[in-house]
């Protein structure tokens, strides 16, 4: 099984799983690189995962639909082009000889979904979005800070080893926030380091890993006492023992950076 991110716009990737014959995207903003990665590889696309329904995710859909045929998969409460399977937490997906289990991760948007496989080869498999970056979390355009917690704290409960498929390139800005929240944090620092070099050489930084976020993403480390302390000197109001006020000054401080 091959695991490849397809560049798009400026900083989005599409995930593709291929197994040399058939092959499964998700979040595709656009569909000429999915297309033109088909036609190179000689795959036939049999699957659309989407995670939620901004136009840089979904995009490309229709377009893919009707060049493929393949079927599309998406949330149950989004808006997403027609005709697509529905699916929600609790529910299930098997493609390409796997299953991927749907989480409800609301946040970012109100119904944003992610796929979890853990019976993928090598180390679980986590396509999660816009909720959950490397060294960071997508903003909450439509979410409140204790949905968005409570997603990122369940997404964090999955197995270290998980990898985390997420949909923007934006590690470097992202650790870059994490150093000023946690400055001392030596995981944090000897990562940015990794990140720095990758970018340097034209290469993704990602897919991250579960155990990796929780010990350098600031979003997943709210109970920390260092990361409470960053969040009330940024704003004096906050009480370290309130994670979900620590949150939400993190999130703040971040839309601010």
């Amino acid at each position: 099984m091959n695991l490849l991110p397809l560049p798009a716009f400026t900083d989005n990737y599409i995930w593709m799983l291929h197994n040399g014959r058939h092959a499964m995207v998700v979040d595709p903003g656009d569909a000429a690189p999915v297309l033109q990665a088909l036609q190179a590889q000689g795959l036939q696309l049999q699957a659309i995962l989407v995670t939620h329904h901004h136009a840089d995710h979904v995009g490309g859909v229709d377009a893919l639909r009707a060049a493929t045929g393949a079927q599309v998969y998406g949330p149950a409460r989004e808006r997403i082009p027609e005709p697509l399977v529905r699916l929600a937490q609790g529910d299930s997906v098997d493609l390409l000889g796997l299953r991927f289990s749907v989480l409800d991760v609301p946040g970012h948007t109100a119904g944003h979904i992610a796929y979890y496989c853990p019976d993928m080869e090598g180390a679980p498999l986590l396509f999660c979005g816009d909720t959950l970056f490397s060294g960071g979390c997508g903003r909450l355009f439509e979410g409140t800070p204790a949905q968005m917690l409570a997603s990122l704290d369940q997404l964090a409960a999955l197995p270290g080893s998980t990898r985390v498929c997420c949909t923007h390139e934006y590690t470097l800005s992202n650790l870059r926030f994490a150093r000023a929240v946690e400055p001392a944090n030596p995981a944090l620092r000897e990562y940015s380091s990794h990140c720095e070099r990758l970018r340097a050489q034209q290469q993704p930084t990602l897919p991250s890993r579960i155990a990796l976020e929780r010990d350098i993403n600031p979003f997943l480390r709210v109970r920390e006492a260092a990361v409470a302390a960053a969040a009330q000197g940024f704003d004096a109001r906050v009480q370290p023992q309130d994670a979900v006020a620590v949150f939400a000054a993190l999130r703040q401080w971040k839309n601010d950076f």
